[in-house]
Order: structure tokens, then C-alpha cells, then sequence
């Protein structure tokens, strides 16, 4: 897939991403922002952003650690049981915001709304673990500027913090999609529960679904990657994005 690599200037600084798009033609294409893991941008969600492309849409994949320049890539297999790496990876989630997500995503769709491959100015967003948090969260503090998004195995998503993305629930004016892990600690069958309840009267249009696979069970390079589910999560994205972001 053809691939640009930029900088998006944000109100915090300079963000690397990439901007995947469809093999042949020149677009324009609806957009979806993808959020990385915990893990954050590399080798596999390059991939994943190419393969959500192939599908027909203009893909931006950022980095969501840009705030630390030169930070060192974790590895996804060791990361949760090296204790000085989990303690790494835990410090870097904590340093992104819910504030810090907004700004980024204000930022990510005027860069968008510029390119000549998008069409539109209502763009899809999906994400993964902490990706899956950060897709809801922007859902609700940009509300107009979202048709569609989408959460995967995402963590946080109702909590009693302030800035929990369900409390933003009368400002989503997207489409919703949520995929949970059974037995999952970061989204419990009561979260899922609240948060269903929490969408339903805000009239928001949604799906929450809980899938038989572990947390992380979409990313290949995550220890719980799980191949059917992973493939149920390509179809349920294919299926959903090509509803509320027609291409």
C-alpha cells in the first residue's frame, strides 16, 4: 500500500505519522485515525494500517509517545513480565491524557482535512488496548468531527475518573463499536454493562460485543494474539466502517 511518512504539528509539538492508502487511484478516500497498543507504533500496526487501507480508506497511524523523542520500542512478547519494562510501559500510558488525545485529534483531522487523498471532514477512528480508550475518548470530545469509532480489546473505558469516555457520552455523535476480551480486568462484564446502558441513553447507536479470546487478542505480536478473533475483528471493522464511513 502506498505510505507517506510526516509530521503533524500539534499544540504540544511535532508528532510523527504515517498516512497509508489504497493501491490504484489516486482517492480521495474517507480517513480513520488508528491508535496503537500500549506498545505503541511499529512493524505490526504498520501492517495493520495497510491492511484497513486495502479496504479503502486513508489510514494515519501516530505516534502516541511523540512526547518523548527517542523512546525505545518495547518488546510485546517480555514487556508485562520484565518488571523494569513493565514499569517503562505503564509510566509512558500515564503520559497520555485524555486532554493530551483531544489536542492530538483536533490536530490529526485538520492535517487530514487538508490532504488531497481524504474526502470528507468526518473521519472514523479505532484503537487497541490503551488505542481502544483513546478512539472513545476522542469520539466524545470531538464529537461533530467523528462518524465512527471503534475499540478493541480497550482498557479504561468506563471508570469513576473524571475523564472516563463514557461520561462523554451525550457528545458522541459517531457510531460505536466495542470489542471486548472475556475475562478481561480492563473492560469487566459490568463496565461493559454501564457502559451499554450509558451509550443507550444518550442515543447513541452502538455495539458492545465480548469476544472468546484474551486482551490484546487482535495485535499479532501481542503474547495473547489470538488468530479467529483477530480475523472476527477485521470483519467486524470491515463491516462497520463501511456502514457509518461509506467509502
Amino acid at each position: 500500500m502506498p505510505t507517506i511518512t510526516d509530521t503533524v504539528r500539534t499544540a504540544d509539538g511535532a508528532c510523527p505519522v504515517s498516512l497509508t492508502t489504497p493501491d490504484g487511484g489516486a482517492g480521495p478516500w474517507p480517513a480513520v485515525v488508528m491508535y496503537p497498543d500500549a506498545g505503541g507504533v511499529r512493524d505490526t500496526f504498520t501492517a495493520m494500517a495497510a491492511r484497513l487501507a486495502a479496504d479503502g480508506y486513508a489510514v494515519l497511524l501516530p505516534d502516541v509517545y511523540y512526547r518523548h523523542p527517542g523512546w525505545e520500542p518495547f518488546d510485546m512478547a517480555s514487556v508485562f513480565s520484565d518488571p523494569k519494562e513493565r514499569a517503562r510501559i505503564f509510566a509512558m500510558i500515564r503520559g497520555v491524557t485524555a486532554e493530551m488525545t483531544a489536542r492530538d485529534a483536533a490536530a490529526f483531522f485538520d492535517y487530514l482535512a487538508a490532504r488531497p487523498e481524504v474526502r470528507g471532514d468526518r473521519f472514523g477512528t479505532t484503537g487497541y488496548c490503551m488505542g481502544g480508550r483513546m478512539s472513545l475518548v476522542v469520539a466524545g470530545r470531538l464529537g461533530q468531527r467523528v462518524a465512527a469509532a471503534a475499540s478493541f480489546h480497550g482498557g479504561g473505558l468506563v471508570t469513576d475518573a473524571a475523564d472516563s469516555p463514557h461520561h462523554a457520552a451525550d457528545a458522541i455523535r459517531a457510531a460505536v463499536y466495542v470489542a471486548g476480551a472475556t475475562g478481561d480486568t480492563a473492560f469487566t462484564a459490568a463496565q461493559a454493562r454501564t457502559l451499554d446502558e450509558t451509550l443507550s441513553a444518550a442515543g447513541v447507536r452502538h455495539t458492545i460485543e465480548i469476544y472468546p479470546a484474551a486482551h490484546g487478542f487482535a495485535v499479532p505480536d501481542n503474547a495473547p494474539f489470538d488468530a479467529d478473533a483477530a480475523e472476527r475483528h477485521w470483519a467486524a471493522t470491515r463491516e462497520f466502517f463501511a456502514a457509518e464511513l461509506p467509502g
